[in-house]
């Protein structure tokens, strides 16, 4: 045990799949601490086999992160170094780690990050979308519904979308996200990030979606999924487009349907689309 008044949490970054991404501070940080609170420790325990470190483990998962906290605190406040690490990555990035960080600051106790690699700011620096603003949401809801909804509320961000997909959900995820945010918009798939199998491709969302459907792109690995932001509208241009199709279409298609349709065929974000329609049924 350092025997000093306060201790230190690291948050300390660990490589995604490529084990040479794994940076000299990171290593010289789990060489120091007295402890590594690991997401996984068996998962840990390999990595650290790999960098010939022999240094002690706990758990910290989001089942017993709370009570694990409790004690970490306790261990710091009389002077340990105690490294933060999840299975890959960055901690606290849809990973747990909030909760000790957070209890580590309101404790009075230095949080130091230990910076490296991340999935999302891999996939957004190799995908060929606007990168100056994005919204990272982390993994969409597991039911349709849920998902359906939450992407409704990020149909107007202007900053390109960036989500994490398991390959089970792929293809379902891919057609909510055509339904709602419309199939011309431009995406990327970032698949197995520094791996051997990785990929990163661009292409429309109904492209992509295609490609899945035909079984032409693979769906076995992790997966980032990033896409185009909602466009400025031209509110003397395009937006007379869409009202005078919506005017064309008349009741030939239930209000959600109409705004789906007109939504991919315009470009413009399915909300919007639909509060236009029900903004017209309200007229009739």
């Amino acid at each position: 045990m350092h025997l000093m008044e306060t201790g230190c949490l690291f948050v300390v970054a660990t490589p995604i799949g490529n084990l040479a991404d794994i940076t000299q501070r990171a290593i010289e940080t789990l060489r120091k601490v007295d402890l590594i609170a690991a997401e996984d420790t068996r998962h840990s325990r390999k990595l650290l086999a790999c960098l010939a470190i022999n240094a002690r483990l706990v758990s910290l998962h989001d089942h017993n992160e709370r009570s694990r906290a409790k004690t970490l605190i306790e261990q710091m406040q009389h002077g340990a170094l105690v490294a933060l690490v999840s299975d890959a990555g960055t901690p606290t990035i849809s990973d747990p780690g909030y909760y000790l960080v957070r209890t580590a600051q309101d404790a009075g106790i230095p949080v130091s990050p230990v910076p490296g690699a991340s999935a999302v700011v891999a996939a957004l620096s190799a995908s060929g979308l606007p990168v100056n603003r994005f919204y990272f949401h982390g993994f969409l809801p597991d039911r349709a519904a849920a998902r359906r909804e939450a992407l409704q509320h990020l149909a107007d961000i202007r900053g390109t979308l960036v989500f994490y997909e398991s390959s089970r959900r792929m293809i379902a995820c891919l057609q909510d996200v055509s339904d709602v945010l419309g199939g011309e918009r431009e995406m990327a798939v970032a698949r197995e990030l520094t791996k051997v199998h990785e990929t990163v491709s661009r292409n429309r969302v109904s492209a992509v979606l295609d490609d899945y459907l035909a079984g032409r792109s693979e769906l076995r690995g992790e997966f980032v999924l990033l896409v185009a932001g909602a466009q400025e509208v031209d509110r003397d241009g395009d937006m007379r487009q869409v009202q005078m199709l919506l005017d064309e279409l008349g009741d030939s298609l239930p209000a959600g349907r109409l705004a789906s349709a007109v939504s991919r065929a315009m470009s413009v974000p399915r909300k919007r689309v639909y509060r236009m329609v029900l903004d017209m049924k309200g007229r009739q």
